[in-house]
């Protein structure tokens, strides 16, 4: 009896990132289920011999992967399955590989932990202002270490989730076991969605306007441009703070920054646009802001958590199961 053969797979992505993505376990778990060469990556695929690119079945993207268009396709008339090992594919995936029926994986459920995780941290600081007390502790220490402020705490304070993505799902599930009352906005979600359970579902306008914390979780759509802008913003009761770790398009850069001047609002921004702002920009200096260079995300050992789901993806694919984590061509418009 002819042994079957194994699927042939190559990672293409970014060359350092295949050793902070996968386990060494991992790594070994890929090798048994398909053939793959774990020492080499493809940021280019006019690198390879068309020869090889025809033998490929199983492409395992990642940051830093090439276009996947047309005309790549074309050289690889056995892909059958694209397994990304980090979020969105829209910047790398032409529309063509749903029409071929290519199945495609994504894990951004996995990066939606860090990102959560993050925003869970922020949300419970920015309520007992603890970015205020450190720079206020630094410049003068003792009014700060002798201010009582009775707004100050994260009992039954109103926090506004806009967007029930991954993200916003699991930042809603993460703040559970405090005592906030969870307010959500998402125009798309269905009576019967389970999340009505846990997060009471208001107008936008009526979000912002019972709120004191907003964390932003809404995919950068044409429609979502903008969407929090000034209107928005005066709704919210002055020391406010504004979480923004989805894009920055989403909210009114400007509207942000008069709002923080003029109205001592507080914003938490893991997303600029440009990233990183000019150093003109207000946003950079104001004393109501903290900026983080886009580190919400999967970093450093979180990496794992990709590396785990894309290996588990490629293990689904080859034994003929369904993918876990599938990536429609219909659903992409709608996330990030």
């Amino acid at each position: 009896m002819t042994a079957r053969r194994k699927p042939v797979a190559a990672f293409a992505m970014r060359p350092h990132l295949p050793a902070l993505l996968f386990s060494s376990d991992d790594l070994d778990a890929l090798r048994r289920q398909v053939e793959i060469d774990t020492t080499v990556t493809i940021d280019d695929f006019a690198q390879l011999p068309t020869a090889r690119l025809a033998e490929i079945d199983v492409l395992i993207t990642g940051w830093g992967s090439p276009q996947i268009g047309v005309p790549e396709l074309a050289q690889m008339p056995r892909l059958a399955a694209i397994v990304h090992a980090a979020g969105t594919v829209k910047g790398h995936l032409a529309d063509e590989a749903w029409d071929r029926g290519i199945r495609v994986t994504s894990a951004a459920s996995a990066n939606a932990y860090p990102v959560a995780e993050y925003t869970l941290a922020m949300i419970l600081l920015a309520g007992k202002r603890v970015p205020d007390y450190i720079r206020g502790y630094a410049s003068d220490p003792e009014l700060y270490a002798r201010e009582a402020d009775p707004t100050i705490g994260n009992f039954n304070r109103t926090v506004g989730i806009v967007g029930a993505s991954r993200v916003g799902r699991r930042v809603i599930e993460l703040l559970q076991p405090f005592d906030l009352d969870v307010l959500l906005y998402d125009p798309y979600l269905a009576p019967t969605d389970p999340i009505h359970a846990v997060a009471r579902q208001v107008t936008l306008d009526e979000l912002f306007a019972k709120s004191t914390i907003v964390s932003v979780h809404a995919p950068l759509l044409p429609e979502t441009v903008g969407m929090i802008g000034r209107d928005q913003l005066a709704l919210l009761k002055d020391g406010s703070t504004v979480i923004n770790t989805a894009r920055a398009p989403i909210v009114d850069q400007d509207a942000l920054a008069e709002a923080v001047q003029e109205r001592g609002l507080r914003a938490i921004l893991d997303v600029t646009d440009p990233e990183p702002l000019p150093a003109e920009h207000p946003l950079r200096s104001l004393d109501g802001v903290v900026i983080t260079p886009h580190v919400a995300g999967a970093l450093g050992t979180e990496l794992r958590r990709l590396g785990e789901c894309a290996r588990r993806e490629v293990e689904l694919f080859v034994s003929g199961e369904p993918a876990e984590h599938p990536v429609t061509k219909e659903a992409l418009i709608a996330v990030a």
